[in-house]
């Protein structure tokens, strides 16, 4: 058993160094990139309570283009699902942004970026009545590392603030019944390819 450890070392240590001359810089490159984490929800009040809400999932993918050596562009869609007291929300990002890569050429990339956010929310009550939420536009802050297993595919690694204005959450006859903050951090990890 030692011995194929040993070996599995071995060999998970030569594809990392011959992963290190692969190593490239993404510019004029395009990637779509896979993710899924967790998700922290702001609080926000619905049905005239203060309602709580929970840790949920959020996943999605993207696109990635580099500018230059240091700036890419990105395009991402995630959806985030989670609980609260008094049902269940979703909200789907679809994210705008730029990128800065601080050691492009390096099999290590950390970046930092920012942009907007289009948010579109749902709420489902736990008791059998119909709630409509509005769209609002946010701003984002991420950070993060990718590292590169090879010169086309990395792992990505990434934390999120998005910063959002309350909605409304309204009845099936427009009626105000409560508030909802969209504004959220998560942290996912996921797979970069780059095509060319």
């Amino acid at each position: 058993m030692k011995k194929h450890i040993i070996v599995l070392c071995l060999a998970a240590a030569a594809v990392l160094a011959a992963g290190t001359a692969n190593a490239d810089s993404i510019s004029g490159k395009i990637g779509v990139t896979g993710k899924i984490g967790l998700n922290i929800p702001a609080d926000n009040d619905s049905d005239f309570f203060h309602n709580d809400t929970d840790v949920g999932l959020v996943g999605g993918g993207g696109v990635i283009y580099g500018i230059d050596h240091n700036w890419a562009a990105k395009a991402e869609v995630t959806r985030a699902s989670f609980g609260s007291e008094t049902g269940d929300f979703g909200v789907t990002d679809i994210s705008f942004g730029a990128q800065y890569r601080f050691t492009p050429q390096n099999r290590l990339v950390p970046f930092a970026g920012a942009g907007f956010d289009i948010l579109i929310n749902d709420y489902y009550p736990n008791f059998n009545a119909s709630r409509n939420v509005d769209t609002t536009l946010g701003a984002h802050l991420s950070g993060g590392v990718d590292y590169f297993l090879q010169r086309q595919l990395a792992l990505t690694a990434e934390l999120k603030g998005v910063l959002a204005p309350n909605v409304d959450i309204t009845d099936r006859f427009g009626n105000h019944v409560g508030n909802f903050d969209p504004s959220s951090l998560s942290a996912t990890v996921g797979v970069r390819y780059f095509f060319n």
